[in-house]
C-alpha cells in the first residue's frame, strides 16, 4: 500500500510532500499544492476552538453540521457539509450518520437533508426557512375571521410536525406547540400531505412507526386508509372529525411552493362540541382555501425572485516547487 506522504529532500530545498492518488482525488485532482491546502484545512478544522475543560468539542461539531444546511441548499453531499462545517470528511460523515440515527438528518438523493425533528433542538429548522414568517400574517387574518386556531405542519415519516401556529385560547384534549408531533393519518394536516404523495409512497411512509407517543382513536384498515386518501386527492382538502382524540375537529388544505408541490399544510381546528361539521366545511372552508392559496402565491413569488449571491474569493494555493 503506498504511503500517504513521501518526503523528497534536496540540498537547497525544504521537504516537499508527495501525495498518493487517493489523496489527490480528495483535493479535487489539482496537484500536491491543493492536497497540502486540504491537509491544512483538516488540521485547523480538528483543532479545539476553546481551551475550557468544560467545552465539549464533539457537541460543537454536531451543531456546526446542522448549521451547515442553508435555505438555498436543503440537500448537501458529504463533501459540501464537511466544507461548510469546517470539518474533515470522516468526522462529518460520522456526525451525519449519528444525526440520521437520531432522526435529525435523513439521506436524500444527492446527499443529506435536515428533518423537522431539528425543531426539538430549538428553532433552527424554522429559522432556516423564511416561509413561516411569510405565512403568519395570512394565518392571523384567518384566525381573526374564524376565531379558531390555525396551524401549519409538515410530514416527517408517518407523523406531522407543527412548524407554525396562531392559537386561540381553548381547552382541547391535546395541547399543540411548535414541534408537536401527531400521527399523520388521523389529522387533517396529515391526510392532505399524505394525499399529495403517490399512493405507493404514502403506504411506505405509513408503514413507519410513529414517534408521537400518541395512540389515535381511529385505526383504519389499509383499504379504508386508501379510500380516505383517494377522497382527499379528489376534493383537494381534508376533514378530521375526532379521529385523533375526542373533541378535536379540523379541516386542512395544502400549501404549495412555486413548482406546485405540497410542502406543508394549513388547518383550522375547532372544538367538536362548539362547531359543527356543517359550519366548519360550509363557512370556514372557503376562508381556509383562500388563505392557503394566498400563502402559496407568496411563497411562489419569493421563490421566483432573483437572488444575488456573491461567491467567496477562492483561496490562493501556491504549488510546491518540484525537485529536479
Amino acid at each position: 500500500m503506498p504511503r500517504e506522504i513521501d518526503r523528497v529532500r534536496g540540498a537547497d530545498n525544504p521537504p516537499v510532500p508527495r501525495y498518493s492518488a487517493s489523496r489527490r482525488h480528495r483535493a479535487g485532482g489539482d496537484g500536491d499544492g491543493a492536497v497540502a491546502a486540504l491537509d491544512l484545512v483538516e488540521k485547523v478544522a480538528l483543532a479545539r476552538r476553546d481551551s475550557s475543560p468544560d467545552f465539549i468539542e464533539a457537541l460543537a461539531r454536531g451543531l456546526d453540521v446542522i448549521r451547515a444546511f442553508q435555505p438555498h441548499r436543503p440537500v448537501m453531499p458529504l463533501a459540501a457539509v464537511a466544507a461548510a462545517a469546517g470539518l474533515a470528511r470522516p468526522t462529518a460523515r460520522r456526525i451525519l450518520l449519528t444525526l440520521e440515527e437520531m432522526g435529525y438528518v435523513r439521506s436524500a438523493e444527492g446527499g443529506f437533508e435536515l428533518t423537522p425533528r431539528v425543531l426539538e433542538l430549538g428553532m433552527s429548522y424554522v429559522l432556516s426557512r423564511s416561509r413561516w414568517e411569510i405565512a403568519r400574517p395570512h394565518m392571523e387574518r384567518l384566525v381573526a375571521r374564524t376565531h379558531e386556531s390555525s396551524s401549519i405542519a409538515q410530514l416527517d415519516g408517518s407523523d406531522i410536525v407543527y412548524v407554525a401556529r396562531v392559537a386561540v385560547p381553548k381547552i382541547i384534549a391535546l395541547a399543540v406547540v411548535i414541534g408537536t408531533r401527531f400521527p399523520a393519518m388521523q389529522t387533517s394536516l396529515g391526510k392532505v400531505l399524505l394525499a399529495a404523495l403517490p399512493p405507493g409512497e404514502a403506504e411506505r411512509v405509513l408503514a413507519q412507526d410513529s414517534r408521537s407517543g400518541i395512540t389515535a382513536r381511529w385505526q383504519p384498515a389499509p383499504a379504508e386508509r386508501t379510500e380516505a386518501l383517494r377522497d382527499v386527492r379528489a376534493r383537494g382538502w381534508a376533514l378530521t372529525d375526532e379521529q385523533l382524540a375526542p373533541g378535536i375537529r379540523s379541516i386542512a388544505a395544502p400549501l404549495r411552493d412555486g413548482e406546485g408541490r405540497a410542502i406543508a399544510a394549513l388547518n383550522v381546528t375547532v372544538h367538536a362540541a362548539e362547531t359543527s361539521v356543517e359550519v366548519l366545511t360550509g363557512e370556514y372552508l372557503p376562508w381556509l382555501l383562500q388563505t392557503a392559496g394566498a400563502i402559496s402565491a407568496d411563497w411562489a413569488a419569493c421563490q421566483a425572485a432573483p437572488h444575488v449571491t456573491v461567491a467567496p474569493a477562492a483561496p490562493v494555493v501556491t504549488a510546491a516547487k518540484s525537485v529536479p
